[in-house]
Parts: structure tokens; C-alpha cells; sequence
């Protein structure tokens, strides 16, 4: 297995801990979708007639637990597996269910990375890949898969529902009362996730539920609240880069320590600073 960049293995591994025992959560957005919150990214659910399709599926680790949330909906294997981008706590169950009969589909930058790191032929991989868009017509949905490029990563999936009125933005949306990270080693940029999250708040209504990367379900008013935090962070930093302050200066001045946010151990203020300092420098 090749080896990953720091930044991917820190928010891998580090997202990848803990006990055993997982506090999964169901909750219904429609008769056909369902959110399932457990240990890493956020699942979507659909049931219908045609079958069983999720997008994200977490660690391998948890893979027959998640089967189990899923049997509560509808028994069966799901159909497919859409990734919403390569990092393991969204992607690291593909095998286990490819292995099952599901088949994944992911942007064409996901199916590299996944190659790159598990090998040609890998079950990891994504079956179906995908440039700018696909829909997928099933249980009596349109969903619309749209890539937004150089946002969290390069390869970022939003899934867009037509008859539930949502959408699932991945990890381009961190409903935590935080701000993202930003994997700038995996083509990341905080412009693309501020681009991103005003391209979605263009498409969706007052009615629309919006499904995060981590953290809890909100509306368009909370999407609205991130954009406008991104947007105030991107200010602040941009600030103190414009005297072609250096990454050791900018980090002094901690201009990031005026929003009052609450950053997690894997994903402290020094580190975003830095991440956002790094994906802004092309502009000083």
C-alpha cells in the first residue's frame, strides 16, 4: 500500500479511534431517506422499491453494524455506495460492501486516490466514476451527484435529493459549530468549500434538508451560518497574510481566535490556521 500524505492519515487515524462500541442514531428525512449518524461521516439511506442505495459508509470496522441500521429500513444489501470523497471515514467500508454485492460510484479523483492507495483491482474502488455530474434514477428519486472541484478535496460528491428536498454536501460542510478541514495535500482550497456551499445555497429552499458531512441535519438558514463563518474566517486570515506575513508570523498572530470556536484534538485552531494559510498564499 502506497503511503498517504500526513494530512490524510492524521484525519484518518485520528477519526478511526475509540471504543468498539458505537452510538448509532437513525432519523427519518422522508418516507425514502433516512440519515444514520454513527462513527465518521454521516450516511444517507434510501429505501424503496428498487432497493436499498447509501452514500458514505464509514470504517471497515463498523461495516456489519451498519448493515444492521440498515435492516431496520429494509432488508437486503444496498444496490450501490456512493463516496462523497476518499477519505476513510466515509469511504473505508467499500469493500466490505462490494464484498456484499454493492457496487460504488465516486468522482473520477476518488477512484485515483482509492488506486493509489489500495492497488488496481482493489474492491475499494469505485465501479462507476463520474466527471462533473450523473443522476441516479432510483426509488423514485432523482438524485443528481454534482462535483465540486477543489473544495474539501478534489473529488467531492454533493448528492442532491429532488422529491426528499435535501442534499448531502460530505465533508464540505462540517455542522459542528467549526470550521472544515481543509485537505489542501488532496487538492483542498477554503475559495472551493466557500464556492461550493454558495453553488448548494443557490439550488436549495427553506423547505430543503441539509445533510452535513458530521454533525446534525439543518436547513438553509445553517448552511447560510457556515457560508458566512467561512467567509469571515477567510477575511480574518487574509488579513493577517497581508503584509506577506510568513506561516510562523501569521500563527502568532492567531486571527482565527476572534471567532470563539470550539476545534476538536484532531483538528485544532493552530492546524486550520495553517491549512487555510496554505490554500490562500497563492494570492500574496
Amino acid at each position: 500500500m502506497k503511503k498517504l500524505t500526513t494530512s490524510i492519515l492524521l484525519y484518518i487515524g485520528v477519526l478511526s479511534t475509540g471504543t468498539a462500541d458505537v452510538d448509532f442514531k437513525l432519523e427519518k428525512l422522508s418516507d425514502n431517506l433516512h440519515v444514520l449518524y454513527g462513527q465518521g461521516g454521516n450516511i444517507a439511506i434510501s429505501t424503496g422499491e428498487d432497493g436499498i442505495y447509501i452514500v458514505d459508509d464509514q470504517f471497515a470496522k463498523l461495516s456489519e453494524d451498519i448493515k444492521g441500521q440498515i435492516s431496520k429500513l429494509k432488508a437486503g444489501a444496498p444496490e450501490f455506495v456512493i463516496n462523497t470523497h476518499h477519505h476513510g471515514d466515509h469511504s473505508g467500508g467499500n469493500e466490505n460492501f462490494a464484498n456484499a454485492g454493492s457496487h460504488v460510484i465516486a468522482h473520477h479523483n476518488v477512484y485515483n486516490r482509492l488506486k493509489e492507495k489500495h492497488g488496481e483491482g482493489s474492491k475499494y474502488l469505485p465501479v462507476i466514476s463520474f466527471s462533473k455530474d450523473m443522476t441516479l434514477h432510483f426509488n423514485n428519486e432523482h438524485a443528481q451527484l454534482w462535483h465540486y472541484h477543489n473544495a474539501h478535496t478534489d473529488g467531492d460528491a454533493v448528492i442532491f435529493y429532488e422529491q426528499a428536498n435535501a442534499v448531502h454536501l460530505g465533508d464540505i460542510f462540517f455542522n459542528l459549530k467549526s470550521l472544515p478541514f481543509v485537505d489542501v495535500d488532496s487538492g483542498g482550497s477554503l475559495d472551493g468549500v466557500i464556492n461550493a456551499v454558495t453553488d448548494v445555497l443557490s439550488k436549495v429552499d427553506d423547505n430543503s434538508k441539509i445533510i452535513p458531512g458530521h454533525g446534525p441535519v439543518t436547513n438553509k438558514a445553517g448552511l447560510e451560518a457556515y457560508l458566512a463563518l467561512l467567509k469571515q474566517a477567510r477575511e480574518l486570515m487574509t488579513n493577517a497574510m497581508a503584509d506577506n506575513n510568513s506561516l510562523d508570523q501569521v500563527l502568532a498572530l492567531k486571527p482565527l481566535a476572534s471567532l470563539s470556536l470550539t476545534y476538536s484534538n484532531w483538528l485544532p485552531e493552530e492546524r486550520v490556521t495553517k491549512l487555510f494559510y496554505l490554500s490562500l498564499k497563492k494570492y500574496f
